[in-house]
């Protein structure tokens, strides 16, 4: 049973959306762009998940905060004996290990993954003991994208290499695993244990000037989209959406980007780049916000 599904972060959606408006400084593209690769990876390790049949709790994104420090779990799976830990990486290319340490093909070291699973399941492990929970925890660091090789590679059994991925989970759906109440109660506190990341200190500098105005495609993130008989068609990828739902998203994506900023027909309309003529648009607005009538300085919410 899944518990808490897979979300994109709110970190992710933001980027996302400055991404397709900005041209991002390089040092934050590529953040931007290890975020997406990330959470793809997730993804298809969820799959896997997806296929196990016998009786499970499932939590995915969460953040926690032990004696002030934090740490992340992709993956939370509670069975019957068992709490398990994935923590999944989505690598491309050659690495070494080597002196206790991760390389890449160009020989720079990057953060030893090992280290990270292994400080996540100990502070794991300091909570669970702290909320008064007593459970046997398997952490395994699950390298999902078939493209990847580690040279030297340790003999850690905790480690599930791409070409290990369909016989490890056939091995855990072979244990039968029947749940009770207890581990209801367990997974309903690891839920109310979950902290929001707070991503503003992560975010790259933007104004409203710097940003590329239009409604975006919401399935290739292209701003080349136009207003074609009640629809807005992205000129990129050919995907179509009804205009009321494209400018609902839109007017998220500017309250998330700018919620110091009151929402106004004027407002919306240029942030939508003119597609569509503001009578429209106030139809859009009056359907689904709260008018705050001020003369001049109305707006809604």
């Amino acid at each position: 049973m899944l518990i808490k599904p897979r979300a994109k972060s709110q970190l992710l959606i933001v980027m996302e959306v400055l991404h397709g408006r900005m041209q991002l400084p390089e040092q934050e593209k590529q953040y931007y762009l290890v975020l997406k690769k990330g959470y793809e990876g997730e993804r298809l390790n969820d799959l896997w998940i997806e296929k196990l049949v016998e009786e499970r709790l499932v939590l995915h994104n969460l953040l926690y905060e032990v004696n002030n420090s934090q740490f992340q779990i992709d993956t939370l799976m509670l069975t019957q004996d068992t709490l398990y830990v994935f923590d999944v990486k989505n690598y491309e290319g050659d690495y070494s290990y080597k002196d206790n340490g991760f390389y890449n093909s160009s020989g720079k070291e990057v953060k030893n993954p090992l280290h990270q699973s292994k400080r996540c399941e100990t502070l794991l492990r300091q909570m669970l003991q702290t909320l008064g929970f007593n459970i046997p925890i398997e952490s395994y660091l699950i390298f999902i994208n078939p493209g990847f090789h580690l040279y030297h590679a340790p003999a850690d059994k905790t480690i599930v290499y791409p070409t290990q991925l369909k016989r490890f989970y056939q091995n855990l759906n072979t244990k039968s695993s029947k749940l009770h109440e207890r581990h209801k109660k367990l997974a309903q506190k690891l839920l109310s244990e979950n902290i929001q990341e707070s991503i503003y200190s992560k975010l790259p500098s933007y104004e409203y000037v710097q940003l590329q105005k239009g409604i975006s495609c919401c399935s290739c993130q292209s701003l080349r989209t136009s207003l074609v008989k009640k629809q807005v068609l992205c000129h990129d990828c050919g995907f179509t959406e009804a205009f009321e739902a494209a400018v609902m998203r839109s007017i998220g994506e500017f309250r998330m980007l700018f919620p110091e900023r009151q929402v106004t027909t004027n407002r919306v309309w240029g942030w939508c780049g003119g597609i569509g003529s503001k009578k429209v648009i106030r139809i859009v607005l009056r359907g689904n916000y709260r008018f705050v009538e001020k003369g001049k300085y109305s707006y809604y919410e």
